[in-house]
């Protein structure tokens, strides 16, 4: 077998973790137990990610140095995932020297190589800092709505991407003082240089690693949008220093450098460290992640991989996760909204609680919700009502009716074919870190066991048939051992209590279906306390604050769509071909009479400039802006594409400039107006063509009350 390398994103060091944080390194954990269980060779590496701005600029914020910072949070981190049971097999750092000799090796590979760039740009220099400012480091008063409070990379007020040289009267955000502006000269990443390599590999590797979903559309959607020179360094003092000459006063930016954390965290315990991450042909990585850290795990650090010319273990398998939300909002520490790592250990409630909840809730496929009411119900229902409840039952039992022994009885064959074919499935999912799924399937087969023990009946037959009483248990008190493996990788202290209560030590994945070994039981006793209403709702308080009454519901997919997405139709005046993306257009569109926006589209492929101008099409017209390869897009144009890869720019022959795109059956008058939102927002909410028909969910959508059709792609996407 394959080893398993094993990885989480390294968590920034400027904050305590919460539980959307936590769900990676936890993650990890669970798959990375399952492996060593199973009998893979494994390695599972993690650290503090303590490089970049934020980390400077939170230390100066403190009155102390980086390196006291990030020292301080380490410690923090470490306390918290040590009370999580987190089993790293090496917690490092990045802020360690070997890291810093492993990025500027790389790095001088990937120069020499010949994917290493200059470009001088202008940035805003604060001479009584004496340095050159990050945009978001930059205040001022936006130059389109006159907002005070914008900064240099974006005003919230109005939404206009901007740049730090944008703004009107400009301040540092650190010390109020004027800046100047300054030619600097940077170091690029050639992505577009190594894009058929990366192109190549990613579709092998995406296919036999079996990516999740959203990582294969989001890369997909990085190269389809056209790869751009990445800049790669920093103004800063803080960071490891750039191994090449003219640059040795700037740092690498920290998304350069914290992938490779990944290899230095290894070598900074391991000496055979190229084991691991320089032998392809018998390691598989497996990297768990949040979505959006996607594009850094298979476009950037592969393509530094790649552009190396080093024959590198890369990515395997891409575990990333969507959002876990708090009460139907945002974690947020400056609000006091969420549950915090430290926040957990204080409650008092067990680890391996928290544990559960986090993976019976797992954002696997979509974002999730953390609700004090639902912790409360699956706490008590799963977790006690139905795996404690088992265990209980069956080990009380045969405390006190066979004296603590297990019953000399026949195996149920059926029972028992039943239990080894869901292990099998069991372990199917667990292979391809499906870990939700695999969690929620444990605790079916535990409430197959409950089953067999209320039909059994074995306090009645206990007298009337002892023999089938001493069968059902004897099977029972197997199943519970098998359970308690099973369950070792998520919950890892409960499966060592039931072990113990069943004379046992440590088993292992290959214990799995055994009927034998076990001869006495010592004496249950509870796993679990129920969590009381009193209690949750002291939390909800204490942790939700003013959202501790919100209703809660699940969305449909309409719902969400009227809430967060404004579509509008817009007419194309003009195209024309992007200045540094062959396969871009950058069209100008006519919202309304006198008001036009300028967007870019990867359509250039399936459209002439003439098939297009003077066409109505409909606009994403809340997205957030964004900057494409230098210029700035204010919307997305909608396309469909079926199965066969056929491109289809969605048109509206008969609507005006302006009309909304709508649900079919609202009432326009009073549609909402929904707030801006990220790219990954409006993805998360998916439109689809389904006989030609525009649909979200189960409603078609319409423009002016006509229906929103197809010609060519009959059933597909829309994006």
């Amino acid at each position: 077998m394959k080893k398993r390398l094993v990885t989480s994103a390294l968590p920034y060091v400027n904050n305590v973790p919460h539980l959307g944080n936590l769900i990676q390194v936890l993650s990890a954990d669970v798959y990375a137990r399952y492996c060593r269980s199973y009998g893979y060779e494994t390695l599972y590496v993690c650290g503090t990610d303590e490089h970049g701005t934020a980390t400077e600029t939170k230390a100066l914020q403190e009155g102390v140095t980086s390196r006291e910072l990030c020292d301080k949070f380490h410690d923090i981190h470490v306390d918290i995932y040590n009370w999580f049971n987190i089993n790293f097999d090496h917690f490092g750092r990045t802020s360690k020297p070997i890291h810093h000799e492993i990025v500027q090796d790389l790095f001088k590979k990937v120069d020499a190589a010949g994917y290493i760039t200059e470009k001088t740009t202008t940035q805003l220099f604060c001479t009584k800092c004496d340095k050159f400012l990050a945009d978001r480091f930059v205040k001022g008063t936006c130059p389109h709505c006159d907002s005070t409070s914008a900064t240099g990379d974006q005003c919230e007020d109005c939404g206009k991407l901007l740049d730090p040289t944008d703004l009107i009267d400009p301040k540092c955000g650190t010390c109020g003082s004027t800046p100047e502006s300054r030619d600097t000269t940077h170091l690029y990443l050639n992505l577009p240089g190594i894009l058929p390599k990366l192109e190549e590999w990613m579709e092998k590797a995406s296919i036999k690693g079996q990516w999740a979903k959203n990582a294969v559309a989001m890369t997909k959607s990085w190269i389809r949008d056209g790869l751009r020179e990445r800049c790669i360094t920093r103004d800063l003092k803080w960071g490891i220093q750039v191994p090449k000459e003219g640059f040795e006063d700037k740092v690498f930016y920290v998304w350069f450098d914290a992938p490779i954390g990944y290899v230095s965290i290894t070598a900074d315990k391991y000496d055979n460290w190229q084991e691991w991450w320089m032998n392809p042909d018998n390691v598989e990585l497996f990297q768990f992640i949040g979505k959006d850290n996607i594009p850094f795990h298979t476009v950037i650090f592969p393509s530094t991989q790649l552009e190396s010319g080093e024959n590198w273990t890369m990515l395997h398998h891409m575990s990333s996760s969507e959002y876990l939300n708090y009460e139907n909002g945002k974690f947020s520490k400056s609000k006091g909204v969420g549950v915090f790592g430290n926040d957990c250990k204080d409650t008092g409630i067990p680890a391996d609680v928290w544990r559960f909840y986090i993976f019976y809730n797992r954002p696997e496929k979509t974002d999730t919700q953390f609700t004090w009411a639902d912790f409360q119900e699956k706490v008590n229902s799963e977790l006690i009502g139905n795996l404690s409840n088992l265990v209980n039952r069956t080990l009380t039992f045969a405390d006190k009716f066979f004296d603590g022994k297990v019953p000399d009885a026949p195996v149920d064959e059926e029972f028992w074919a039943t239990v080894k074919s869901r292990e099998e499935e069991i372990t199917s999912k667990f292979e391809m870190a499906n870990l939700r799924e695999t969690f929620k399937d444990i605790f079916h087969l535990s409430s197959i066991g409950n089953k067999a023990f209320q039909d059994g009946e074995p306090w009645r037959t206990k007298t009337e048939d002892p023999a089938a009483a001493a069968k059902l248990l004897k099977n029972l008190i197997y199943l519970v051992k098998d359970l308690a493996i099973l369950i070792e990788p998520f919950i890892p202290e409960t499966s060592a209590k039931i072990l113990s209560f069943l004379g046992q030590e440590k088993l292992t994945w290959k214990d799995l279906g055994s009927l034998s070994g076990i001869t006495e039981i010592n004496k249950p006793t509870i796993l679990f306390t129920k969590l009381e209403d009193k209690v949750i709702e002291g939390f909800r308080e204490k942790y939700a604050g003013s959202q501790a009454d919100r209703a809660k519901k699940e969305l449909t997919l309409e719902e969400q769509f009227r809430d967060k997405i404004d579509l509008r139709a817009v007419k194309i005046v003009d195209v024309q071909d992007h200045p540094e993306a062959d396969k871009l257009y950058v069209e100008t569109v006519e919202v309304r009479e006198g008001d036009h926006r300028t967007i870019v589209s990867g359509i250039k492929s399936y459209y002439t400039k003439e098939e297009l101008i003077g066409k109505t099409v409909i606009l994403a017209y809340n997205l957030k802006p964004a900057n494409l390869r230098g210029v700035k897009s204010q919307g997305m144009l909608l396309a469909a594409e079926d199965k066969d890869k056929n491109v289809e720019v969605i048109f509206l022959d008969d609507a005006k400039p302006g009309e909304r795109v709508v649900l079919d059956g609202e009432n326009f008058d009073v549609y909402p107006y929904p707030k801006r939102i990220k790219i990954d927002t409006f993805f998360d909410i998916p439109l689809k063509v389904v006989d030609n028909i525009v649909m979200v969910g189960d409603t078609k959508l319409v423009c002016n009350g006509n229906p929103v059709l197809t010609k060519v792609v009959k059933n597909g996407d829309v994006g």
